[in-house]
């Protein structure tokens, strides 16, 4: 698709904003012609008013939308802020009428957090003109705007818990067994050659510098959370040594403490024992699907059963806060699949269950091979994810938090559902940026929040291992800036 506008600057906001009814598009800002036959243009002015004009050319049809909103006077990042809006509406409405039977639930939001923007308009405007705002102006659903009313709800706690000098501790072993299809994360595959060795004493010292800046700040964790990859790749040996390492560095004793155990071709009664001896309070068992044919089609080596072989035997070993996650919409799903793995999971009773939309994302196995796999179409998807929260809801859970990605299925959502008193701190903390993250590991991502909520910067550790390894020193110093301003 070609692009005109006079705001270049906003081509990524632009951009995603058309992605919402076109996936597949190559945007360009390009002069010359396209062979496609579709040309988007917009014309932004601010004097009295934001005034964004757009026009949409498909093989010579056209369709135009024009959105005014009052002029915001304040600095210019606020200023920026409302610009975008103005825009975003006015390309979300063109292309709707343009494509008046797409699915487009969170209209015209294309950020991650739509929770966080209903939280600011009622601070800013109250309650009820936040969900008119959000129905009227930016065209979200009333079943969207009731999700996200009740995660609000029910994260308040959370947010009230907080104290100005607690943290989040995360923890991250970016290796794993293998890839699975839609996976475009930074992490390695385990192989008999794999220098594990090296990548642990690297991370011994990374979570012991880390806490000691903490300790030196008058820092208090409040949360650990141990991700990847799959940290379960690692022999229970390593495990029990890498958190060894972390008790050795923290004080942990009565903090909320997760791990992703993750895949079950990686977890073993020896494993789960380790993670238990070290006061782990909240793991994760991940089927994805229980459906045996997906298993095999998104690369992965273990079955349904030996999910919930893994489920009954951390129960047995007394674990009892258990997440798992379900996708909706993997590669040759059906809703009787969904349903299908719905119920064997109901049947488990968890304490946690995440559903997530599938992502298409540019580094995966799957884009590549896009036109080898019948993906479900994006009402399927929907319906899908309204059966897993259906099935949240009936094993007494309530949605406590969420997060969208690019390039997800009808522009939908992930949401995690929890009992009563098995929320994951961490994981409100961290999506909703209310509380400043210090990240070991290679890939790991290190975050301040300011307490104002204006401010966030970040300082990301290498992904690459030997990168990390190497820098390890000048990541540290980096981190002790930002904390120490």
């Amino acid at each position: 698709m070609k692009l005109n506008t006079n705001t270049p600057e906003y081509y990524n906001d632009v951009s995603e904003e058309i992605r919402l009814f076109v996936p597949e598009a190559e945007i360009s800002l390009d002069e010359q012609e396209l062979d496609d036959g579709m040309t988007l243009s917009v014309a932004h002015t601010e004097l009295d008013s934001f005034v964004s004009t757009v026009v949409f050319d498909r093989n010579g049809e056209t369709f135009s939308y024009t959105h005014t909103t009052p002029y915001i006077d304040g600095d210019e990042i606020v200023r920026k802020r409302y610009a975008k809006r103005n825009i975003k509406v006015a390309i979300f409405r063109c292309l709707r009428s343009a494509y008046p039977d797409r699915l487009i639930p969170w209209g015209s939001l294309t950020g991650i957090r739509p929770t966080r923007l209903l939280a600011e308009l009622a601070r800013t405007e109250g309650e009820e003109e936040a969900e008119r705002m959000m129905r009227e102006e930016f065209d979200v659903s009333p079943e969207k705007i009731a999700l996200a009313k009740e995660i609000n709800e029910v994260q308040l706690p959370v947010f009230a818990s907080a104290k100005s000098s607690d943290i989040g501790v995360y923890i991250g072993v970016p290796f794993c067994r293998t890839r699975c299809l839609y996976c475009s994360f930074a992490s390695e595959i385990r192989t008999k050659k794999t220098d594990m060795e090296a990548y642990l004493n690297a991370l011994f010292k990374d979570i012991a510098l880390g806490s000691s800046m903490v300790k030196e700040l008058g820092l208090t964790p409040r949360s650990f959370y141990f991700g990847g990859g799959t940290p379960t790749v690692l022999t229970a040996d390593e495990l029990d040594m890498l958190l060894d390492a972390l008790a050795a560095s923290y004080e942990m004793t009565g903090k909320e403490f997760t791990v992703e155990a993750g895949r079950p071709d990686t977890i073993t009664k020896d494993k789960l024992k380790v993670l238990k001896e070290h006061g782990v309070t909240r793991i994760s068992v991940n089927p994805q699907t229980m459906c045996d044919k997906t298993l095999r089609l998104v690369g992965r080596d273990h079955s349904a059963a030996d999910i919930i072989d893994c489920f009954m035997t951390a129960r047995e070993l007394g674990f009892d806060s258990i997440n798992m996650d379900l996708i909706a919409g993997l590669p040759n799903e059906t809703e009787k699949d969904m349903e299908h793995s719905l119920e064997e999971i109901a049947g488990l009773d968890p304490d946690c269950l995440t559903v997530h939309t599938l992502a298409i994302k540019r580094a995966s196995r799957l884009k590549e091979h896009m036109n080898e796999y019948v993906l479900p179409d994006v009402e399927t998807v929907e319906r899908m994810v309204r059966l897993g929260r259906e099935c949240a809801v009936g094993m007494g859970m309530k949605p406590y938090y969420m997060y969208r990605q690019k390039y997800m299925a009808g522009n939908l959502e992930n949401v995690g559902y929890s009992k009563e008193g098995h929320i994951c701190v961490y994981n409100i903390d961290m999506m909703e940026d209310r509380m400043s993250i210090l990240a070991h590991g290679a890939g790991a991502m290190t975050k301040r929040v300011w307490q104002d909520g204006g401010r966030i910067e970040r300082v990301p550790n290498p992904k690459d291992i030997t990168t990390y390894i190497e820098k390890l020193p000048q990541v540290d110093a980096e981190r002790k800036r930002l904390f120490k301003e």
